[in-house]
């Protein structure tokens, strides 16, 4: 019998500090831009001016933020932006598409903005595409459209699950990038859905109405639902292809315990990157998501830190094609002392 190993406890529950963090940035996203148009009414000290459906903002973000903050026109400037490119008090933060995209469109190397994405940078070649998992906006929206899919199931109607290569969103983020040469602006953030779904909250809650990047965003939806689960991510998107090369060699890694496995594949069902974990299978597409982990009924997925996966290890130890391998290779004599 092989001794099995217990990954630490509170793997399996990081799936839900995930969804909390998802919630979190989307919650964000949505609240910004009405901290900002809140700011520009109290810089403009114009309250008497304002419509009553203004001055209904105004009085709802001055009791959100009285307790936080004495001068709303100065002290709100610590939190702007978005997952695109923002300032967290006082720390620039973009996002390393966004740096890449720019040095593309402007033809030259600014430092101070390409520094605004070291920190990402270094958490993708710690963590792999994470930000795919952890921290994108649109990530929250997709899982829940994820959801919507399989309640359309149980009634009966079809979903999309082709299979594309994978491939193809490095030529989208490889056109992208040339194109941003060309023409000198910035034309992956037309398509990379974070870019999008910020700013198509702010032009809703700033200008009263959406843009044409709100019905590119409900096409990559479709999308999902009518043609590939999470198709978007997995086969179009210029940032999922960047921090998917960028995390190639990422250091921290769900691996299979094969000792505490017994094959019942419902980490590959939960898998909504279509990896296959159950054959060691993750690869650089792997987003850390821990779904798989906080499923599995036997603790036979962990975190370990290795510059690369493991392998195929085999059938599970517990699973029925082991131990019918492993009956049949003892000898009776064996069998026969155990």
């Amino acid at each position: 019998m092989h001794a099995t190993r217990k990954p630490f406890f509170l793997w399996r529950h990081l799936n839900k500090l995930r969804w909390l963090t998802l919630a979190t940035v989307f919650s964000m996203l949505v609240l910004l831009p009405f901290l900002h148009v809140y700011q520009t009414y109290v810089a403009a000290h114009a309250y008497d001016l304002l419509a009553p459906q203004e001055q209904e903002l105004y009085d709802t973000m001055e009791a959100l933020t009285a307790p936080f903050v004495t001068d709303p026109a100065e002290d709100l400037d610590a939190v702007k932006g978005n997952t695109w490119s923002g300032n967290l008090f006082g720390l620039k933060l973009s996002d390393p598409l966004a740096a890449l995209s720019q040095v593309a469109a402007g033809m030259n190397l600014y430092t101070p903005f390409l520094l605004t994405a070291l920190i990402p940078v270094v958490f993708t070649l710690l963590f792999g595409r994470f930000y795919c998992g952890w921290i994108c906006p649109a990530s929250f929206l997709y899982e829940l459209n994820s959801n919507f899919a399989i309640l359309l199931r149980r009634i009966g109607l079809s979903t999309g699950h082709r299979k594309l290569d994978r491939r193809f969103k490095y030529l989208v983020l490889g056109a992208g990038l040339v194109l941003s040469m060309l023409t000198g602006s910035v034309i992956v953030a037309a398509i990379y859905p974070p870019a999008v779904l910020g700013r198509e909250i702010y032009y809703a809650v700033a200008l009263g109405g959406f843009g044409a990047g709100a019905v590119f965003f409900a096409a990559t939806m479709l999308f999902d639902l009518m043609v590939a689960q999470r198709g978007f991510c997995r086969y179009l998107c210029p940032g999922g292809a960047l921090y998917s090369l960028l995390g190639r060699y990422r250091l921290v890694r769900v691996q299979r315990v094969v000792e505490n496995c017994n094959d019942c594949a419902k980490c590959n069902a939960i898998c909504e990157f279509g990896l296959d974990p159950l054959r060691d299978g993750f690869g650089q597409e792997c987003n850390n998501c821990a779904a798989c982990i906080a499923v599995c009924p036997t603790d036979a997925l962990t975190f370990e830190i290795r510059p690369s996966d493991i392998a195929y290890q085999g059938p599970g130890h517990l699973g029925k094609r082991y131990q019918h391998r492993q009956r049949r290779e003892t000898p009776p004599e064996v069998e026969a002392t155990a």
